[in-house]
């Protein structure tokens, strides 16, 4: 995942960022480890370029060192590496372990910064680069974390649909219930939303349908629907709701599975992009 060893022969500057939502706390050490910067950064680009540059026009080359480098670490990373600074990341677990050698017990901003410019001043070994394969881990990250909104969303109605089905038809939903991810069967109950309305539709006109979506499926899955259908004789009260309530719920799932499926093939480019994607 992370880059190489990084080189530190020409730093003039180590600057830890212990990043946080609206500042940074910065901690700047020279190679001999003299003090040159201590004091919090608001995030946003013109304050911290301002640091950068001027740290830069002072003492040369600048590494920005962060322990976390996607999230609320990716702005100053970004602006860091558009000033012409040296990036580089001190992981999470290496940072931790590290910080417990400091005398200072407390966990605080500004002894986390000090001790991600110190590590980075006298144990470089511990310093990763942040290359290609981690801006596209990070945007991988993103996009699975965001993806995780449109699952429970499509798994959240799903269930809604299935109990509906199961309240009204058992033996319906049974045949529908586990086929509510593709997108043939959201299309159907669209226009078909309850028992009637796909008996009164016929055999003929569902399989009409339903084969542009699904080919393979078209026929065996409206004989499953009218077997099905048979099985039950009676209509259980209020079943005509579902002609309103299921139309209603499944025109979602098909938008969400659009989504998801964009989101895939983003996610493919992605990873066909990674160095280690093959």
């Amino acid at each position: 995942m992370w880059g190489t060893v990084i080189s530190i022969d020409q730093v003039g500057v180590f600057l830890g960022l212990d990043v946080g939502k609206q500042a940074h706390h910065g901690h700047g050490l020279t190679p001999a480890g003299k003090t040159v910067l201590d004091k919090a950064l608001p995030n946003s680009e013109p304050k911290l370029r301002a640091v950068f540059d001027k740290l830069t026009a002072k003492s040369g080359t600048l590494l920005v060192i962060v322990d976390q480098p996607a999230s609320i670490g990716a702005l100053p990373l970004t602006v860091a590496r558009d000033a012409g600074c040296q990036v580089a990341c001190l992981p999470g677990l290496a940072m931790r372990r590290i910080a417990d050698l400091y005398p200072v017990e407390a966990k605080t901003d500004t002894k986390d910064a000090a001790v991600i410019a110190d590590a980075a001043r006298t144990m470089p070994h511990t310093l990763r680069t942040l290359g290609l394969a981690d801006e596209v881990t990070a945007e991988l990250t993103m996009l699975a974390g965001f993806d995780q909104d449109p699952a429970g969303e499509a798994n959240r109605i799903s269930n809604r649909i299935r109990g509906l089905l199961t309240q009204f038809h058992p033996s319906l939903e049974r045949v529908l219930g586990p086929r509510l991810d593709h997108p043939a069967v959201t299309w159907l109950l669209e226009r078909y939303g309850s028992p009637q309305a796909l008996r009164k539709a016929g055999r003929r006109k569902l399989v009409e349908i339903i084969r542009p979506r699904a080919p393979r499926m078209a026929e065996g899955l409206v004989q499953d629907i009218f077997t099905a259908l048979d099985e039950q004789t009676v209509t259980v009260p209020a079943t005509g709701t579902l002609d309103v309530i299921v139309p209603s719920l499944a025109k979602s799932p098909a938008a969400v599975h659009d989504q998801r499926r964009a989101l895939e093939a983003r996610i493919e480019q992605l990873l066909e992009a990674h160095p280690n994607g093959q």
